[in-house]
């Protein structure tokens, strides 16, 4: 499965100044990302790093490093997945995820990502068990992290009219700027509590919204689609000046059927689906 790339690499090449020779210095698969949490077992700690800290209710981009207790060196050659799950009061469930895969083949960081559709509160809460081998043994460590609910609706949770249970929830641009910005966002269904597979070959259509303004959009948006299944879905998002906007959806199916929202009129000022950015 693809996703958005969270760790830019950057190969930087040094001469010497006196021989031909040249080294490739290494490469920081942790730039830009703080470390937010540590999960421990017997044998491992597990530290967890996000671009700009914490986790929060919506799309999170995760990388993770594997250290040996022992030997205080990190693990480059384990095969990790991860299971989230939010304890309600009544039941429990998990949430969209990706796989965890290797950021390079020599180093010893590993990416992917979490879409955690609700925050916790005082009674209900997420933890996070991650599962991974190494050298054919396997191992196990699960600790609750924090997941508050975030400033602005970057997740919406909805039913079509197909009756199946959507996620959409918006990925980037993470600093919106005013002008033409790239736009991604991953849509997913809810299989079973447990099971939440990305839609394919669907469209989220976007409207984007002034309300303080006169409620006006803006010119020259695209709508968003996968390029391959499995994807995010990307397109482009027109933002003519700062402020508060409402980005309005419309969820439509492969054959071009809107199972959920709106299209926005003097009458219908804002879809029953949306996403909220501020800057």
């Amino acid at each position: 499965m693809k996703f958005l790339r969270i760790l830019p690499l950057v190969l930087v090449t040094i001469f010497a100044a006196c021989t031909s020779d040249n080294d490739d210095a290494p490469v920081d698969e942790l730039a830009g990302l703080t470390k937010f949490k540590e999960i421990s077992n017997t044998t491992h700690t597990i530290e967890l790093y996000k671009h700009m800290g914490g986790l929060e209710q919506g799309f999170n981009e995760i990388a993770l490093k594997i250290k040996d207790k022992t030997s205080n060196q990190y693990i480059t050659n384990a095969t990790v997945s991860w299971m989230p799950l939010m304890h309600m009061t009544m039941k429990t469930h998990s949430c969209p995820k990706s796989p965890v895969t290797k950021v390079s083949t020599e180093g010893s960081v590993y990416e992917g990502y979490i879409v955690f559709q609700m925050a916790q509160n005082a009674t209900e809460y997420w933890d996070l068990k991650i599962d991974y081998t190494i050298n054919g043994t396997a191992y196990t460590a699960t600790s609750v992290i924090d997941v508050p609910a975030s400033t602005k609706q970057r997740v919406t949770t909805f039913t079509g009219s197909d009756n199946v249970k959507y996620i959409a929830a918006y990925v980037d641009p993470h600093h919106p700027k005013v002008g033409i910005n790239d736009m991604v966002a991953g849509v997913w269904k809810m299989q079973d509590m447990m099971t939440f597979p990305v839609v394919d070959n669907y469209k989220l259509k976007i409207d984007p919204r002034m309300p303080s303004m006169g409620n006006h959009s803006s010119p020259n948006n695209v709508d968003l689609s996968q390029i391959a299944a499995g994807d995010l879905y990307n397109g482009k998002l027109s933002l003519t000046m700062t402020g508060y906007w409402k980005i309005n959806l419309q969820l439509l199916n492969a054959s071009g059927t809107v199972l959920k929202g709106e299209t926005i009129t003097d009458a219908v000022p804002a879809s029953s689906i949306y996403f909220e950015i501020e800057f």
